[in-house]
């Protein structure tokens, strides 16, 4: 049953990578910036590095959600257990990172400073929902054990090794 229940929060955390990670370092860039949103010149594969980092980063994350915490990423489907293993040890907030690196990534290869632009919007946003809705939600619902990791674990800069067990 336990297996079951991490495979189904698998495929949760695939619809939601689609429909939120997705539009938002995918087709909202595209909407916003539009296609020709790039300096003449063609593109610069140098945001290739940041992109395939911030890919990584985000699986790596989201299956740690999907598997150790049998849940999404999702605010209505949240893992069900506390997460602090993998990039977590290191950064409270290592998925935001993730798909920030993406967002700048692809304005480097397009040549956008819109994009970099964009990228510092999403950055504001990120911060105002995990401030507004994410902590508060953790806290009530981890409690004690939650205050602990975010008195050991800082939120946005990832420190250099994990805490002390």
């Amino acid at each position: 049953m336990r297996r079951f229940s991490q495979l189904f929060a698998l495929v949760r955390t695939a619809v939601f990578t689609v429909l939120v990670p997705g539009v938002v370092a995918g087709y909202l860039p595209l909407v916003v910036i539009g296609r020709d949103g790039q300096r003449p010149g063609g593109w610069s594969y140098i945001g290739v590095v940041p992109v395939a980092i911030g890919l990584l980063i985000y699986a790596w994350t989201a299956f740690d959600f999907a598997w150790t915490g049998r849940g999404t990423p999702a605010p209505i489907d949240p893992p069900r257990r506390l997460v602090v293993r993998g990039l977590y040890r290191y950064v409270r907030n290592p998925m935001y990172g993730g798909v920030l690196l993406v967002i700048m990534g692809e304005g480097l290869m397009r040549r956008s400073w819109q994009m970099i632009e964009y990228a510092f919007a999403v950055a504001f946003m990120f911060g105002a929902l995990v401030l507004v809705l994410e902590e508060p939600l953790l806290r009530s619902q981890f409690g004690t054990a939650y205050s602990n990791y975010c008195a050991q674990v800082p939120g946005w800069l990832p420190r250099r090794s994990p805490p002390p067990k």
